[in-house]
């Protein structure tokens, strides 16, 4: 049986569940649902960064307890699982997933929604990916500037159809925008994507492609970024706790 027919298996790691999958378990899962999945199937990423804000309270957990699947983001939160479960399972960059989930919905047929990011950002990524997926039907889009709960919001993506969802507010508001707002939406699929449109628009540049196969998207973004160090001094402390579970267990 391949991984990905197996039941998704999930874990803790230091108090915050994260789905022990490699891309293809997440990606099919996320079809599966996408075929018409009551209530949203909600897609949200875990990496060290969040596993430490959940801990401190910085961020909410219920959008985490409640979603239906949480990728392991960072390479950090991989490592975990494999030393604290012996489960070799691979990073799920929430921005591959998206890409992905663009590439499947063109050759199926699903129509995608993108929420979130400037309006400048918004277009231009949604003119991309038609471009870079032949044959993607972006259904709708809109910035993620608003005031109120966004009640409109939730009227606009119900009203184009749209299956697939991407939610581009950056964390914490994105989780919190679809922890509060999914019971109200028809799409059948929700995935908390962060900065990624800034990055497929290009007003951000991704980590070259040797970063990523080495796992060191973080250090790209340091360098690029030292600002950052004040967010990734995180990940040593992230490290020796994990050891330290390893060790007591």
């Amino acid at each position: 049986m391949r991984s990905a027919d197996r039941p998704i298996q999930r874990v803790d790691v230091l108090g915050v569940p994260v789905d022990a999958v490699d891309m293809e378990a997440a990606l099919r899962a996320a079809d599966r649902a996408a075929q018409g999945s009551r209530p949203p199937f909600r897609i949200l990423a875990v990496n060290p960064e969040k596993v430490w804000a959940l801990r401190r309270g910085a961020l909410p957990r219920e959008p985490f307890s409640t979603s239906e699947l949480l990728i392991p983001d960072g390479i950090g939160v991989v490592w975990a699982v494999r030393l604290l479960y012996g489960i070799r399972i691979s990073r799920v960059a929430g921005a591959d997933l998206m890409q992905e989930l663009c590439s499947l919905a063109a050759t199926r047929g699903y129509s995608v929604f993108l929420f979130g990011a400037t309006e400048e950002v918004n277009r231009e990524a949604a003119r991309i990916l038609e471009q870079r997926y032949p044959g993607l039907r972006i259904a709708g889009r809109r910035n993620g500037y608003f005031e109120g709960d966004g009640s409109d919001i939730v009227n606009e993506i119900n009203a184009c159809g749209a299956n697939i969802l991407f939610v581009a507010l950056g964390s914490p508001k994105q989780e919190r925008w679809i922890f509060r707002n999914a019971p109200r939406l028809s799409v059948s699929v929700i995935q908390g994507v962060g900065g990624t449109l800034d990055t497929i628009s290009g007003r951000v540049r991704r980590a070259p492609v040797i970063f990523q196969r080495m796992h060191l998207e973080w250090l790209y973004r340091l360098i690029i970024d030292p600002r950052r160090i004040r967010r990734q001094i995180v990940l040593p402390a992230f490290a020796w706790k994990v050891l330290i579970e390893w060790l007591r267990r």
